[in-house]
């Protein structure tokens, strides 16, 4: 039997993080789960990246071909909606408000089809509603809110993101983590319904994918503007095909 001395323990109990370091970590570890759920009210639920339609032409068919589409919506999100929502982070901690509307403004054109653009703004509109319940004395919100509903600005959902997740205190890597789990966890949710496909396929489609978020985050990081791209044409020809298909469970 190993039997510890007083002094290894005592040493041991030394060595613990006091409460207020357990509360800078737990705190927003919180947080972070709480924004990124499923069941975080922003209507993520309504939407699917035009699985319907990849389904219904049998594009997307097994766990394979819904790894592959995943990844694609991944990608296209993370080099757009990834960069703006860091810009949008960035111009909250320097208080550059005017930064934080160039970026929803220029991430809107990047979307070439309607049913992506109602996503971010219906999406965008309801977490800027509820980062109003979060933080009551934010005046950035307060703002963002008022332009959003005057149609001074979209208020897209990745730049709402990056509001909210820079006042909560979390960061650029919580950020960018959480959107592409979003992104993924939006199509992967869809496909229990529409693919012939179980909760073991896809969480474990979520936790391959997961690994490629670090790479991608990398690269995004150091993008401006000028860099920003989303060119995955299959995929906004399917959304296309999905605002006139037969298959709507959901609106893209």
């Amino acid at each position: 039997m190993c039997v510890k001395s007083k002094h290894t323990l005592n040493n041991r109990s030394t060595t613990q993080p006091s409460p207020q370091t357990m509360n800078q970590r737990i705190i927003p570890l919180t947080h972070l789960l709480q924004f990124s759920d499923a069941t975080f009210p922003v209507g993520t639920f309504s939407f699917s990246n035009g699985l319907e339609t990849a389904a219904e032409k049998k594009i997307v068919h097994d766990a394979a071909t819904l790894e592959e589409f995943a990844r694609a919506a991944a990608r296209q999100a993370a080099f757009s909606d990834g960069v703006a929502a860091l810009m949008a982070h960035r111009a909250v901690s320097a208080g550059d408000y005017e930064a934080l509307c160039g970026a929803d403004r220029r991430l809107m054109l990047f979307k070439m089809n309607d049913e992506a653009r109602l996503m971010l703004r219906r999406m965008g509109k309801k977490l800027a509603e509820l980062g109003r319940r979060l933080f009551p004395e934010s005046e950035i919100l307060r703002r963002w809110l008022a332009d959003i509903e005057s149609d001074a600005t979209p208020g897209s959902y990745p730049v709402a993101q990056g509001i909210v997740f820079r006042l909560a205190g979390l960061t650029e890597e919580d950020l960018y983590a959480s959107s592409q789990y979003g992104v993924i966890n939006m199509i992967l949710g869809a496909a229990l319904r529409c693919v012939r496909v179980s909760h073991y396929d896809t969480q474990a489609i979520l936790f391959k994918l997961a690994g490629e978020i670090p790479d991608l985050f990398a690269e995004a990081r150091e993008m401006t503007f000028e860099d920003m791209n989303c060119f995955v044409p299959e995929m906004d020809i399917l959304a296309s095909l999905h605002e006139k298909g037969q298959m709507r469970m959901f609106m893209s």
